[in-house]
């Protein structure tokens, strides 16, 4: 057995509750990999919402989607994750969502996440996830801002009512460099 990455151990949670024909949320697209990755997942009868504020990510990603056939199944949108709802029929249910907090890898550092946004977003997919659904959280907060984003994340997630939501922190806690955290939330 090995223990798996926060990147790689998010797939594995997310493998155990998306299925073909489900909705799913990737909330910061980034370089799109999650994106693909959940496209994939749902099939051409499912849909992904794919959530970004930067142009270059989304078109990488409209790349990737293209020439893997998955782009028919994907919704991307230049937006911040805090708009889900203006981008998303009202009566949606999701069957996951996937955020990773910090900044786009090979882009603009000072282009972050912020706690109350995020907190934002992760409201409107809790408000839209079917019991037993997840929204995975991967914090990369080894940035300015980065530690405030994490503390506000970390207050509002030990503060969900039990009887409605699980939490799960995953960290390895021997690692140097502010080593990711993974928080998963599950609907009851």
């Amino acid at each position: 057995m090995n223990l798996e990455s926060a990147l790689r151990y998010s797939h594995t949670l997310l493998d155990q509750v998306v299925v073909p024909g489900d909705t799913v949320i990737d909330a910061t697209v980034g370089n799109g990999n999650d994106t693909v990755y959940l496209a994939a997942s749902v099939g051409k009868s499912g849909h992904v919402y794919g959530f970004d504020v930067q142009s270059s990510g989304l078109e990488k990603t409209k790349t990737q989607l293209l020439l893997t056939g998955l782009l028919p199944q994907t919704t991307l949108i230049k937006d911040g994750h805090e708009h889900i709802n203006n981008h998303t029929p009202e009566d949606t249910e999701i069957s996951a969502a996937i955020f990773n907090l910090g900044y786009l890898p090979g882009s603009d550092k000072s282009v972050v996440t912020h706690g109350k946004t995020t907190i934002a977003a992760i409201n409107q997919c809790l408000s839209m996830l079917s019991v037993g659904g997840l929204v995975v959280v991967v914090s990369y907060y080894g940035h300015p801002g980065g530690r405030e984003e994490l503390e506000s994340l970390q207050d509002f997630l030990k503060n969900l009512p039990q009887k409605d939501f699980q939490v799960l922190t995953y960290q390895f806690i021997n690692q140097q460099n502010d080593p990711p955290i993974l928080f998963a939330i599950q609907k009851r």
